[in-house]
């Protein structure tokens, strides 16, 4: 991420310790209330609106930040919007990211004939990973507002319902998934699965080999 965004590489860590905060309830063990997690939000804000007016008075450069900054599609977003991508890009890259290798870990140890089958064919990291990020599920849910009044299914649903939805449970659908509760490094269609989301407010992750990337790394230079 301090790379992508060409942050300043000695502060870097300010990049995980405000994706926590960004996510944390009071008492959570990441911050204590409130008031602390709006502050070091703000600070975040404030750090950003500074790189954010460096970038937009400087020469167009190759990081996302500065890409952002030049471009006509973003360079006018207001101080909400920025922060909301922003964050998203920071909260994606760690906690995603890092729940997915904690739970590859947790899959292989559970699963000791599926570890197997990796030591002994390791380009199955290639299955393996879209297989842990189902089975796994790194974000189990997302809520919407519904926009207008409608019907899913039997379910009425109001405008200005609260709607969630559980992307672990679709990641569970056995009309879409043959035996969706075991996990199997080596399946047919290991990338069939909800994770990622669906639709306009799909994760950029699905089209961006980066964050898989660091998964694969991880797991190929364990097997050496």
């Amino acid at each position: 991420l301090a790379t992508l965004l060409d942050f300043p590489w000695e502060e870097r860590r300010k990049l995980t310790r405000w994706s926590d905060v960004s996510t944390a309830l009071p008492k959570s063990g990441v911050v204590e209330s409130a008031e602390q997690r709006r502050a070091e939000m703000d600070e975040c804000a404030a750090y950003f609106g500074k790189l954010w007016n460096e970038r937009v008075n400087a020469p167009p450069r190759n990081d996302l930040l500065s890409m952002m900054a030049h471009s006509d599609a973003t360079r006018h977003m207001d101080s909400d919007n920025l922060m909301g991508n922003l964050i998203l890009l920071i909260v994606g890259g760690n906690d995603t990211t890092r729940n997915t290798m904690s739970g590859s870990v947790l899959a292989l140890n559970e699963h000791p004939d599926q570890y197997q089958k990796l030591r002994d064919n390791p380009a199955l990291i290639d299955s393996m990973v879209p297989e842990v990020i189902r089975w796994q599920t790194p974000l189990a849910h997302m809520r919407r507002t519904a926009l207008v009044d409608t019907e899913i299914g039997d379910k009425k649903i109001k405008k200005g319902d609260r709607v969630v939805m559980w992307y672990v449970s679709g990641n569970r659908d056995e009309e879409g998934i043959e035996k969706p509760d075991e996990f199997i490094i080596d399946r047919a269609r290991p990338r069939t699965h909800l994770s990622f989301g669906y639709g306009i407010h799909r994760c950029m992750g699905i089209t961006s080999e980066f964050a898989a990337a660091c998964r694969s790394t991880i797991w190929e230079s364990s097997q050496r």
